[in-house]
């Protein structure tokens, strides 16, 4: 009850004063990516509960003349760049927070077909509701490995307090005024996730 009051208390107020922000970038987005403006897709929340998962669009749908889509690279224009950047595309998160799905710390949500791949100790990380942000994205967010952000990952749970969670509040806003570690070195995006047997300490 302690951490769903601090997410209200901090997401409420969070929610009205970005509403600006939220309008204007909807606009850009319908602009220059065109609908839809939103990208919503099935995360496991916790108990790796499906729920809909909702952000700023920052990638096209081009596709190679198969009708394939192509790979995550030249499907992210500068525009999309940007806002992974800023992380301004994960503002629509702030409903799922209010909504419950979500709080404003806590183990990233990934893909749903992750899920049978993680190890017992990786799955732990649907022990508790995924975050906006976390103790991997302060320690380095997607340019680390997969093992170190799992091992991030339950170091969080098992270390839990609300202190800890003000903590990463406050090192992610200082992570997205410097748009540092947004992904790892000569990718745009995280690589997939493909299974591991273990996880290392963080």
């Amino acid at each position: 009850m302690l951490k769903r009051g601090f997410d209200l208390v901090l997401t409420i107020p969070a929610a009205i004063l970005f509403a600006p922000v939220l309008l204007i970038i909807a606009v850009l987005v319908k602009i220059k990516l065109r609908a839809p403006i939103f990208f919503v897709q099935p995360r496991p929340g916790r108990q790796a509960l499906p729920f809909r998962m909702v952000k700023f669009r920052s990638m096209t749908d081009a596709r190679d003349a198969a009708g394939n889509l192509l790979p995550d690279d030249a499907r992210l224009p500068p525009f999309g760049r940007w806002l992974r950047k800023t992380s301004l595309d994960e503002l629509p998160e702030l409903w799922n927070v209010i909504k419950g799905d979500m709080s404003l710390v806590g183990p990233r949500p990934l893909l749903v077909e992750y899920v049978p791949l993680y190890s017992p100790e990786q799955a732990r990380r649907h022990e508790v509701r995924p975050g906006i942000t976390g103790w991997a994205q302060v320690n380095g967010r997607n340019a680390i490995t997969w093992e170190q952000k799992f091992a991030y990952d339950i170091w969080y749970i098992d270390n839990w307090s609300i202190w800890l969670d003000m903590k990463i509040v406050l090192k992610t806003l200082r992570k997205v005024a410097k748009g540092s570690d947004v992904a790892a070195e000569g990718s745009a995006t995280m690589p997939k996730f493909s299974g591991r047997s273990s996880c290392l300490s963080p």
